[in-house]
């Protein structure tokens, strides 16, 4: 059976900024979690964060918190992690959090800390990308399931 990455806050632990969570409730995903298949991360507790924490986005290279404090390595160490247990547990794919400073892979906040978006990756799911690994939100699952059955047949 074929492990699934995913980010922590859909997995339904509360470790965003925030301290809250955005758990997927869709039944594929439900079923995955039942089967022992998802693989939980948190690339900003990784990478020594609290919870809650400052609002977080990124600025070109960096990851800068809206304090002005930059995090830059607090996501990188936490990226890392993400992919060492990628590879340790030889996901399929993941299932990251959209809009993420971490874990999107589509749309990430613009830096501007003004709620706008722009196209771009998370620091974690580029280095998942760059390693290979495809990369699915939580609007994916359609693809992320077929993603599956191909592999496993």
């Amino acid at each position: 059976m074929r492990k699934i990455l995913v980010s922590g806050c859909l997995y339904g632990d509360h470790v965003r900024y925030d301290d809250g969570d955005v758990p997927c409730l869709d039944e594929r995903f439900l079923k995955w979690k039942e089967e022992g298949r998802l693989i939980k991360v948190c690339p900003e507790v990784f990478g020594g964060l609290s919870i809650p924490r400052p609002d977080s986005q990124r600025v070109g290279d960096k990851v800068m918190a809206c304090t002005g404090a930059d995090v830059t390595r607090e996501y990188t160490i936490g990226a890392e992690e993400t992919l060492r247990l990628a590879k340790e547990y030889e996901v399929a794919f993941a299932i990251m959090k959209e809009d993420s400073p971490s874990c999107g892979s589509r749309f990430i906040y613009d830096g501007t800390f003004t709620d706008t978006k722009t196209k771009g990756l998370g620091l974690a799911v580029e280095y998942l990308k760059k390693a290979g690994y495809p990369v699915f939100d939580e609007e994916e699952l359609d693809q992320a399931e077929q993603l599956l059955k191909q592999i496993e047949e």
